[in-house]
């Protein structure tokens, strides 16, 4: 092989290792409403719309689980606690009235609904839905 057709060789590699230029970048929407729509396809914000609506009722449903069946369960595990779904019947210190059942309730419905969550990730990620 001679010397010029090396070099043309290694012209041609060197042509083929050069980076590209970028993409040109997509024209800008001509009106409002493009733009707008453009937004809502870019930030997915009608999937955000529905995860809040869903975790809200998934909040609700967790909520009147825990106060038909883990509350119950819990006065019934400790019966010093009294009927934890009735304030009236709540501990009392020094005069003041202790809403142990309220608390308790909020803590379990935070638990569950926050494990519920961190299995949709998991399984979210599993399955590639980032």
């Amino acid at each position: 092989m001679s010397d010029e057709a090396i070099i043309e060789e290694l012209r041609q590699i060197k042509k083929l290792l050069e980076p590209k230029p970028p993409a040109p970048l997509p024209p800008p929407p001509k009106n409002i409403l493009m733009e707008f729509k453009n937004f809502l396809k870019t930030y997915k914000v009608m999937g955000l719309a529905v995860a809040f609506i869903m975790a809200i009722y998934l909040g609700g449903l967790v909520n009147a689980l825990v106060q038909a069946f883990f509350i119950p369960l819990i006065g019934l595990l400790i019966p010093s606690l009294g009927d934890l779904a009735n304030p009236e019947t709540q501990p009392v210190f020094m005069g003041q009235t202790f809403a142990v059942g309220v608390f308790l309730n909020a803590l379990i419905t935070f638990i569950i609904v926050a494990f519920v969550i961190f299995l949709l990730v998991k399984l979210t990620k599993r399955f590639g839905i980032d």
